[in-house]
């Protein structure tokens, strides 16, 4: 294994452990904190507020340099532009989100810790990924046709 794969490997067990240690792996405590009108649960506010404190100065760092701290180039997205996709994947994310108490971190960890749920999840995840690509394919396939 290379140091980019073990780093990837570290960061994201750590990152795992941290939903695990937090409660964000479990569905009941994010459906707590979208409970505004019931037994609103605030701590997902507070891991987000760290997340974002933690987050922020390492992406403005990064953002000036051209590489990582292990050489490899660094690669920020370069499109500001909101469009229909972005909009449409937003609300679907939010939708399963606030249905399954899930996003697709906590739902990886979660169904790595056995939880049923979660990796009804995962698996639902997983098919809409590939619909997706393959909707995507398709359209370019289109696109290619009437171009020519």
């Amino acid at each position: 294994m290379n140091k980019t794969t073990v780093t990837a490997l570290v960061s994201g067990l750590l990152f795992g452990l941290g939903l695990l240690l937090s409660g964000m792996a479990n569905p009941e405590k994010v459906l707590g904190f979208l409970d505004l009108l019931g037994a609103w649960d605030p701590s997902l506010a507070l891991v987000m507020g760290g997340a974002i404190a933690v987050g922020l100065p390492v992406f403005f760092i990064a953002g000036r340099r051209g590489r990582t701290l292990l050489g490899d180039q660094i690669q920020m997205p370069t499109r500001r532009d909101i469009d229909r996709p972005l909009v449409v994947g937003s609300l679907l994310f939010g939708m399963g989100w606030g249905l399954a108490g899930f996003c697709p971190g906590p739902a990886v960890v979660a169904t790595g810790a056995g939880e049923p749920k979660a990796l009804i999840f995962t698996v639902a995840m997983l098919v809409g990924m590939i619909l997706f690509q393959l909707t995507q394919r398709r359209a370019q396939t289109t696109q290619s046709g009437a171009q020519s």
